[in-house]
């Protein structure tokens, strides 16, 4: 009697079904999902909505490092023998679902499915591009022009699929805090990306691609 053929692994599917060390919570604005400090067991995978990263020094000080949307992973540091968090991860928005998987889980999934170990793969290649672009940012352009690649980022332009035109809220000194600059200059570029028709906001604030301007502008 012949065995049934076994059904091709999918990644969504997989990211999607809860089970023994795999979970899936919806978490409301402002809600943490770990803090610094907390152990590191699990690696987390935004489903819908988006996550703020921070760091607290040890003066106290607080900065914003990362802010992640949905289909990015974030925690990785817990396969790479981090036993500590690093940082602290906040939800964005009262959308916000994130999958959970275990630190074991993952390693057997990672070990055991080609197709998920390429996911993966392009998440960290992707993730590391991110970083190299946000330190070249830091380094040569202007507080002006790294505001304006974060609004663009924020609402997903350059990446497949419609763009986000609305972003989520963010305050400025949160902007402020992402591209090392103050609140108050932060304010004056908003004000004058609005004057100049680049970006809207009436409660929710609206990104246009004509933004990319100010960042391909020498």
């Amino acid at each position: 009697m012949r065995s049934r053929p076994t059904a091709p692994f999918d990644v969504k599917t997989f990211l999607a079904t809860s089970g023994q060390d795999h979970s899936i919570k919806k978490f409301a604005r402002d809600d943490i999902i770990f803090s610094q400090g907390d152990q590191a067991d699990d690696i987390f995978y935004i489903k819908e909505g988006k996550v703020k990263i921070t760091v607290v020094s040890s003066r106290g000080k607080e900065a914003v490092v990362g802010i992640f949307s949905a289909g990015q992973f974030f925690g990785e540091g817990a396969l790479n023998g981090q036993r500590v968090r690093m940082s602290t991860a906040i939800s964005m928005g009262n959308d916000c679902t994130i999958a959970r998987l275990s630190r074991s889980l993952m390693l057997f999934t990672l070990n055991e499915e080609p197709a998920f170990s390429r996911f993966f793969i392009e998440h960290l290649l992707s993730r590391n591009l991110r970083v190299e672009e946000d330190l070249v940012d830091q380094l040569f352009n202007s507080s002006e022009k790294r505001l304006a690649r974060i609004l663009l980022l924020l609402a997903n332009f350059g990446k497949e699929g419609k763009p986000e035109i609305v972003i989520p809220d963010i305050t400025q000194a949160t902007l402020a805090e992402m591209i090392g600059t103050t609140r108050s200059r932060v304010s004056f570029f908003l004000n004058k990306f609005r004057r100049l028709g680049f970006i809207e906001y009436n409660g929710k604030m609206q990104v246009h691609s004509s933004l990319l301007n100010v960042v391909l502008h020498d």
